[in-house]
């Protein structure tokens, strides 16, 4: 592997990068399927995190093996199970049956990377690989809009849709269109629907807050939609300044929920993503080194 690692001064090394990339590696089965610890079990969503940090750190191949393990297990319908666990075999056994909107859009986001990630001479033909996943996995999302046009949160294994909106989800999947249709624009596709139904999530997430179920006390629902582009600009700024003292205990981290004193990495990651994008980069900086707190070198 030939590959300049990304880093950040002062705060992540590439050797830092390698060393993570490493420890996937080592959790990767033989089937491409990543699960949260060895013999632990795996959720697609966290598994695309997964393959695209491989593709960060120039593990390309490594990256196309765990979203071939999501095109052998994805369901005829175009979705997944919320939780599997690894068999030995083909690693499908299923933990927890439900199937989760925002995680089955995932795909998306991560194809288009993984396909923006992918050597020049390859990349058309990694593209027309990635789209019928993508494809089916979409249009199984959106078959579960309600009337007003939001995605119901989940489906139960009985196929019961759960009876509301969330707004995390929502900015996620509105992400996850316009991923798709940015995949499907590499082909030379166009899905104009996905763009329009992302659109419609967008106006309900800038003017609707009360079309969703209450999760203000969870960090993601502050941070989610200026992570995922339905806040931009000023307004993104002024949204993320006003959460600040809500949710980030300085020199520690982002709280999970704005009750308790329970700090992550991973929303203090993704908050600090949510900020650099909104062109915080001060602040960015500041979140993505207290996660150095986290890490176990």
């Amino acid at each position: 592997m030939n590959v300049e690692l990304p880093e950040v001064d002062g705060v992540i090394t590439a050797d830092d990068i390698a060393a993570s990339a490493r420890h996937l590696l080592d959790l990767q089965t033989p089937s491409g399927m990543i699960p949260w610890w060895p013999g632990g079990h795996c959720d697609p969503w966290n598994h695309v995190e997964t393959a695209m940090a491989l593709d960060v750190a120039g593990h390309h191949s490594a990256a196309r093996r765990a979203y071939d393990w999501l095109a052998d297990i994805q369901a005829a319908d175009g979705s997944w199970h919320n939780y599997y666990l690894p068999d030995g075999d083909r690693d499908n056994t299923v933990e927890e049956a439900k199937y989760d909107t925002n995680v089955c859009a995932y795909i998306a986001t991560g194809a288009v990377h993984h396909v923006r990630c992918a050597l020049e001479d390859v990349r058309l033909a990694t593209a027309r690989d990635m789209w019928p996943m993508v494809r089916a996995a979409l249009d199984w999302v959106l078959a579960q809009r309600r009337d007003d046009g939001l995605v119901l949160w989940a489906v139960t294994d009985d196929d019961r849709p759960w009876d509301y909106a969330l707004l995390t989800g929502t900015a996620s999947i509105q992400h996850s269109l316009r991923s798709g249709a940015a995949l499907a624009a590499e082909i030379g596709d166009a899905r104009p629907d996905w763009l329009v139904a992302a659109d419609h999530m967008v106006t309900a997430i800038v003017e609707r807050p009360d079309a969703f179920a209450d999760k203000s006390r969870w960090a993601m629902d502050w941070y989610y939609p200026v992570l995922t582009g339905a806040l931009q600009g000023p307004a993104a700024a002024d949204h993320l300044a006003r959460g600040w003292p809500t949710f980030v205990m300085d020199g520690l981290g982002v709280r999970c929920v704005s009750d308790e004193d329970w700090i992550t990495a991973s929303e203090t990651a993704e908050a600090s993503m949510a900020f650099a994008a909104a062109g915080l980069i001060d602040q960015a900086r500041d979140l993505l080194a207290w996660t150095r707190g986290h890490r176990c070198d």
